[in-house]
């Protein structure tokens, strides 16, 4: 079920309904089974798969509770890795592997063919998968204790708002608070409800209008020139950011009218400074995962700066690997550590060159020269995030560089408002990163300006928006 179907708009107000009037000793169960529902509409088959990672790490984490040996405890946290990686594994790259595979023998003119599983990807098993191995690992590193309830566990792996595509949510901040009984709340019912609204304009007025005109180019780069690809790749920087970030607010915002409280997953990431600061605004919940569950226990930056260094790149590349099967996306999570790892190197170059002289730049043109930097580095990186294929990527930076000609115009309406909305978005963030996060428009303290933003966005939600129940772009990772 997508957030942004009428199916979704019927079913969370009648689970909010339900789940209010309901004793809270029945409310964990409903909420279990409502996240099943949700999550079975896509193909009911894979219920059963999550259901199996989650008895499986549920049963781990009891055993590694139960005083068992050290060497014990190790065997059953190994056989929870394995398990839930390999389920992935089978799921989401054995297809991948394979292709790769012929690719190699097709190239050797070695007649051999490895064959292909007839599979679908299950939506979200990368994301749930990730929240039921970091559980297991917790319990082991003795973080928090293994949850004795069955029930409750299988709701914290499940719950509908984050299933799908995070926030990647650690047990130690939501299995608690499946344990309090909930009193509604009507200010934090109110944050929510704007959460949801600013979630939806993001998806549908700003992503989905951003994605005619960058699916228009990025699948027919060959007949694109400079300025279009340029603008196209600018625009898909919008445009996963208001897909994901718009989910994101969505289930904030719902799991807040239910009263939980889920962790933060964007903050202005195109205001960073650096690659480092924008992956700290960026995907927050899985960048802290892969800081604490990979780069850490390589060594972090415990070490020597060349295996920091590595313990960096390693940790980048895994990333683009959980990303998706293809290789675009290991080029991908490659430079996103070797523009961190230059970042480390270069970064007080500056202070170097300039100390004790005259001439330094003012903070606010150097913080507005690190921003400016910090977006192209990671537009780069987002050219191989878009395109096709490998080959695509790097055809698209020969006709950025080689290639001149007039700006693509057939979609002349998405161009149009795609800069305008941008322009919106940025000038937002902008208020936004001055005022500590607060959004003027939805939080402003005269009510007639909240009242009337709140109908302004309902009015473009419904005159602009593309209300076709697009998929999510996370969701197919």
């Amino acid at each position: 079920m997508l957030f942004n179907s009428f199916a979704f708009l019927l079913f969370f107000p009648f689970v909010c309904l339900i789940y209010w009037l309901l004793s809270p000793k029945y409310r964990n169960v409903f909420l279990l089974l409502s996240s099943y529902y949700f999550y079975m509409n896509w193909q009911p088959v894979y219920g059963l798969l999550i259901l199996f990672s989650t008895l499986v790490t549920y049963l781990c984490g009891r055993g590694i509770q139960q005083h068992t040996p050290p060497h014990k405890k190790k065997i059953i946290l190994l056989s929870s890795l394995l398990i839930n990686l390999g389920i992935l594994f089978v799921f989401k790259y054995a297809n991948f592997i394979s292709s790769s595979f012929n690719d190699l023998f097709t190239t050797l003119h070695i007649k051999m063919e490895v064959p292909l599983l007839d599979i679908l990807l299950p939506v979200g098993i990368s994301f749930y998968t990730f929240q039921a191995i970091g559980y297991t690992i917790d319990v082991y590193r003795g973080d928090i204790p293994a949850e004795k309830n069955f029930i409750t566990y299988a709701l914290f792996v499940s719950f509908f708002p984050q299933l799908v595509a995070g926030p990647i949510e650690r047990a130690k901040n939501l299995l608690p608070q499946f344990h309090r009984p909930h009193i509604f709340d009507a200010v934090k019912a109110v944050e929510g409800f704007r959460l949801i609204l600013w979630g939806y304009f993001m998806k549908v007025v700003i992503s989905d209008r951003l994605a005619v005109y960058v699916d228009s180019v990025y699948n027919n780069i060959s007949h694109h020139t400079s300025i279009t690809l340029v603008l196209a790749t600018v625009f898909f920087a919008f445009q996963i950011y208001c897909d994901f970030g718009g989910y994101s607010n969505i289930a904030i915002g719902c799991a807040k009218v239910m009263g939980f409280d889920l962790m933060t997953n964007f903050r202005r990431p195109y205001l960073a400074t650096s690659v480092a600061d924008f992956w700290r605004r960026w995907h927050i919940s899985l960048s802290t995962w892969f800081k604490d569950y990979v780069y850490i226990p390589l060594g972090g930056n415990r070490c020597r700066k060349s295996r920091n260094y590595l313990n960096l790149f390693i940790t980048f590349v895994v990333s683009g690997v959980w990303h998706g099967a293809n290789w675009t996306f290991v080029v991908w999570g490659a430079l996103n550590g070797f523009f961190q790892i230059i970042g480390k190197i270069t970064g007080n170059i500056y202070e170097k060159l300039f100390a004790g002289k005259r001439f330094r730049l003012s903070p606010k043109i150097s913080h507005g020269w690190n921003v400016i930097t910090t977006f192209i580095l990671i537009l780069v990186t987002w050219v191989f995030f878009r395109a096709n294929s490998v080959a695509d990527a790097f055809c698209v930076f020969d006709r950025i560089m080689f290639s001149h000609g007039r700006l693509f115009t057939n979609n002349i309406d998405s161009l149009i408002y795609g800069i305008f909305f941008i322009l919106f978005l940025v000038t937002i963030e902008i208020l936004q990163e001055k005022h500590e996060g607060r959004n003027l428009l939805l939080e402003n303290k005269r009510a007639v300006v909240r009242y009337v933003s709140y109908l302004g966005l309902i009015l473009l939600i419904i005159m602009l928006g593309v209300l076709d129940s697009s998929q999510f772009i996370y969701f197919q990772f």
